[in-house]
């Protein structure tokens, strides 16, 4: 097949889940013969032709000059550049910014759209977004000729709301087999002396709640956030907080250096409360972290009774003045361990992505009209 993935700010993955699946998938596809294309923002510091074999095509984004504006004119463009490619799938990465274009997309392509999580939900963005936010879902979820959901509460979302059936397919994530200490020194830090969070500065995902249970509680441990922080709501966060007991490290991406540190932490915090199954808990979970994590149905569907829960700063604060020890929840780790290697390997999210496409084609003799 020939495929075109749109959506995402580019390969080698800076930015967030998107593209980390977009960076996996896409050389994994390459390698079973098929043909693919990502598309980069202008932006992007990859400047190169093709990458791991995967086509990489380059699209003027001004984000930078307009802001949040800039997305829908990148997406424009990748949409627009795309009418030429003669794509047989056209695997898009969310619709935000892409679904007002939704009538340009090529008639003779099947478009699938992998459609997050709930984005209207969002508390960063204003009642006005919101609104436009639960429009655009529902455009793509009736424009597009396939869904994909990456949790099975927005799969039945999906179909309760559009009545439209979705191929259930997730992230992924890489088991860490061999820690890598010498992390550790480069960064200032001893094993299982400090608490961690991964995460992007958004008030959904509950960074200041986890703060405030670190400060309110009686831990000698530092809580380390990676994430950047140049923007508002970081910006606060940071001029805030920021001290002996709570460190921010602003944002890294080197899986290596985030692997391991995830594996050497003493707990690990994620506090993501809005979407699907989220990226940087199955890598979490892939690194033999134990996970604090936000009570809701999205994190208990992944972790099931293989971690912590809370919903207020008081439940940090009394996880952390327990004094767990991290040996009497060795299984937590193990089973979690498991769960990445019978259902969110790259291997098995390959399949499932690779047979519904081929699946969709084949229920598709006829391109649409």
């Amino acid at each position: 097949m020939r495929i075109g993935i749109i959506g995402t700010r580019g390969i080698p993955n800076h930015y967030g889940g998107f593209e980390q699946f977009a960076e996996f998938v896409a050389p994994m596809l390459v390698q079973r013969g098929h043909e693919v294309y990502v598309y980069n923002s202008s932006l992007h510091t990859y400047k190169e032709k093709t990458w791991k074999g995967v086509h990489i095509i380059s699209r003027y984004d001004p984000e930078d000059k307009v802001g949040t504006a800039g997305q829908f004119i990148y997406d424009f463009n990748c949409i627009v550049d795309s009418r030429k490619r003669n794509f047989d799938v056209i695997l898009q990465m969310g619709y935000t910014s892409s679904s007002v274009w939704t009538f340009l997309f090529p008639k003779s392509a099947l478009l699938f759209t992998n459609m997050d999580g709930l984005e209207w939900k969002r508390s960063k963005y204003s009642k006005k977004v919101q609104g436009f936010l639960k429009k655009a879902e529902g455009w793509a979820a009736l424009h597009s000729d396939y869904l994909i959901a990456d949790s099975k509460s927005i799969q039945q979302y999906l179909l309760k709301r559009y009545k439209r059936p979705s191929f259930f397919i997730t992230y992924g994530a890489k088991l860490v087999t061999e820690a890598d200490e010498s992390v550790l020194k480069v960064w200032g830090v001893e094993k299982f002396s400090y608490n961690l969070v991964i995460a992007r500065m958004e008030p959904e995902n509950n960074i200041e709640t986890i703060i405030l249970g670190h400060i309110q509680s009686h831990t000698t441990k530092p809580l380390i956030i990676i994430g950047a922080y140049d923007h508002h709501f970081g910006s606060y966060l940071k001029a805030k907080y920021a001290g002996e007991k709570i460190k921010f490290w602003g944002a890294v991406y080197d899986l290596h250096v985030l692997n391991n540190l995830r594996f050497f932490s003493y707990l690990y915090f994620h506090g993501h409360s809005v979407g699907g199954t989220n990226p940087s808990l199955l890598e979490a979970m892939a690194s033999y972290a134990l996970v604090v994590a936000n009570n809701n149905i999205f994190n208990k569907t992944v972790l099931e009774n293989d971690a912590f829960y809370f919903s207020s700063a008081k439940d940090i604060a009394d996880i952390l003045d327990a004094n767990i020890e991290r040996v009497d929840y060795k299984h937590m780790l193990i089973n979690n361990a498991q769960k990445i290697s019978s259902q969110y390997s790259w291997d098995h999210i390959i399949n499932l992505l690779e047979n519904s496409l081929i699946h969709a084609m084949e229920e598709c003799t006829c391109k649409r009209d």
